[in-house]
């Protein structure tokens, strides 16, 4: 466990498709309901971006890194530089446009 955080920046940084990242909490209300919009974006944009999600809870030092300080954050990264960062839960449509802009 102790190489997450480098594991996570390895991906972030080195994945030739952009990565999305749901940072949440199991406890997180509003991550519950965002949940299944990331697993459909994750569906339909496969093979086009990598989709991962954080437990702020399980890997601190990764929520830290990245002040992680209101849930659900969702970010999106492409060789290491950040193109996207949104906080609340967002509806779909505006999940899939901001995705839009940024691929």
């Amino acid at each position: 466990m102790a190489d997450l955080p480098n594991r996570f920046n390895e991906l972030i940084n080195m994945n030739d498709l952009p990565v999305l990242v749901d940072f949440y909490a199991d406890w997180c209300g509003p991550c519950k309901m965002l949940s299944p919009t990331i697993a459909q974006l994750a569906r339909e944009y496969k093979g086009r971006i990598t989709t991962v999600k954080i437990n702020t809870e399980k890997k601190p030092a990764i929520a830290a890194e990245y002040s992680i300080q209101s849930i659900p954050t969702i970010m999106m990264f492409h060789k290491g530089k950040q193109l996207m960062r949104l906080q609340g839960a967002l509806p779909y449509e505006s999940l899939k446009a901001e995705i839009d802009k940024v691929l």
